[in-house]
């Protein structure tokens, strides 16, 4: 396996040399990773659970080690919502890692969007999702619940090819401090059936590990930005202050720190929120340290016990998932699962698959979420869910209205 030092001047570079056959990709505020060619594709067979998979990766790592690919091997790719579908995990031949992108240095390709005309099919329709909101409500009500995760999709059909790095670079420069991601879906390096990849720049740290250290950065409790700087202003600030977006960020924050309590020896938790932002969203934030009482706890294990955390579900979890299984309209597949690395060494970083679609030669499917706590309302709930497809739909040109053709919706700004 072919490695390099990191190399602040090749970081643009790396996302330059990205290709549909390329097997991984990931770029943070503190480095970027390309991972090129297959060693072997794990393939979950549905069955067994995360144990099983934790011993698959250790086992293919092992195999990399043996046949001299690489001192510390890497396994890279994309877990799902459903602990029981299949992961998207290889070992790949060639890696290379750079410092975080030069975003004001940056000049290879054009952050243009290119002019095309989309077709779009939401699913579900948007007043069939607020009525899945009031069905969450209800179950709220009830005491079965205290929070849902509802979503939707987008389903979009182009008429020209996507061109994903294009769209992978327009994604990078709009989100410098996010997670900006591409998997390559198929097993295989070739695209024989065609370009498949999962695409997002996601802003949430699910957990990062390097050493004994861990990081964790939940997320939840959200508002759109407006472009009108005093309004933009006033949104954050209501949201800091918002009862219900609070409540709903300490669930989240707490089911996380209990998560993680018995693998460290100290954890550190913040007592208020922050605020984090987007080019699109504000988010309540919390940046959760912890020192691990054994290093030889991977990051893979970690996630998994992680996930899915009340931001992506709910709570209590095994109802929150019954729900969602019973109210979405649609299978959820990648999205809000978690995407990352894992090396031989157990160091690795995995995001929440979120702000992302699936993409194929000429159609993208796109996944946005909100979560549902008393208090909440269909309009409320939709309008983010609205706000949080932004992220996607400008890296595809969708601000471009004459170049739009909306099925079943009157226009963008309604989605």
């Amino acid at each position: 396996m072919k490695t390099s030092m990191p190399n602040r001047e090749k970081a643009e570079q790396l996302l330059y040399d990205y290709t549909p056959e390329s097997s991984f990709f990931l770029a943070s505020s503190k480095h970027t990773l390309l991972a090129n060619g297959v060693f072997t594709c794990l393939r979950h067979d549905g069955i067994t659970n995360y144990h099983s998979l934790q011993e698959q990766v250790d086992a293919a790592l092992d195999k990399a080690k043996r046949y001299g690919l690489s001192d510390n091997p890497v396994v890279v790719g994309a877990i799902p919502f459903n602990s029981e579908q299949e992961a998207y995990l290889k070992v790949p031949l060639f890696t290379s890692w750079s410092n975080a992108l030069p975003f004001k240095q940056m000049t290879n390709i054009s952050g243009e969007a290119p002019v095309s005309s989309y077709t779009i099919n939401p699913v579900p329709l948007p007043e069939e999702y607020e009525q899945a909101v009031n069905q969450g409500l209800k179950r709220i009500s009830a005491g079965e619940l205290k929070k849902i995760v509802l979503s939707r999709s987008l389903e979009v059909t182009t008429e020209e090819k996507v061109i994903i790095r294009d769209l992978l670079y327009r994604l990078a420069m709009a989100n410098p401090d996010g997670y900006t991601f591409a998997v390559n879906l198929n097993d295989d390096a070739t695209l024989a059936s065609g370009q498949r990849a999962l695409i997002g720049a996601s802003p949430e740290l699910l957990i990062s590990k390097k050493g004994i250290k861990v990081t964790a950065n939940p997320l939840a409790g959200s508002a759109p930005r407006s472009q009108d700087k005093e309004e933009d202003a006033q949104r954050s600030s209501a949201l800091l202050q918002s009862a219900k977006d609070r409540h709903e960020h300490a669930v989240v924050v707490g089911s996380v720190a209990e998560a993680l309590k018995p693998f460290c020896k100290s954890l550190h938790v913040p007592e208020e929120p922050s605020l984090l932002h987007t080019k699109t969203m504000w988010h309540l934030s919390t940046v959760i340290e912890g020192t691990l009482s054994s290093e030889a706890v991977t990051s893979l294990q970690l996630a998994q016990a992680l996930h899915p955390t009340p931001a992506v579900c709910g709570t209590p979890t095994a109802a929150a998932k019954k729900a969602i299984q019973s109210i979405e309209s649609f299978e959820r597949g990648l999205f809000t699962g978690m995407v990352g690395w894992n090396d031989s060494r157990g160091d690795g970083e995995w995001v929440v698959t979120i702000r992302c679609a699936e993409v194929a030669d000429y159609t993208l499917k796109l996944f946005a979420g909100a979560g549902i706590v008393d208090g909440s309302t269909p309009t409320g709930e939709l309008a983010e869910t609205s706000a949080k497809f932004q992220t996607m739909l400008q890296a595809i040109g969708m601000s471009r209205d004459e170049a739009v053709q909306i099925r079943g919706i009157k226009n963008a700004e309604t989605l």
